[in-house]
């Protein structure tokens, strides 16, 4: 798994094939026909800031797509005392 951080860390065909796939996800999910392109992939969310609205998109979509997200709230985790994010 790569991880997307910024765009430099791909190629142009890269990119076009990324953007490619989210537009075929995006056709699929108005239709309703959720693929399980995420199955069995986790995403921990952490937010600096309270976020509702971020929080649920990502939770909702990990879920339309077979995968599973994680909300760890500053209570849960113990960034800012040794324990690193990654």
């Amino acid at each position: 798994m790569r991880h997307f951080l910024t765009l430099n860390d791909f190629s142009k065909d890269e990119i076009i094939e990324i953007l490619n796939l989210g537009l075929q996800i995006k056709k699929e999910a108005k239709a309703r026909d959720f693929k399980p392109y995420l199955k069995d992939q986790k995403l921990a969310m952490i937010f600096e800031k309270s976020s509702t609205r971020t929080r649920v998109s990502f939770d909702v979509g990990m879920n339309e797509l077979g995968g599973h997200a994680l909300f760890l709230s500053s209570s849960d985790i113990q960034i800012g005392r040794g324990e690193p994010i990654k």
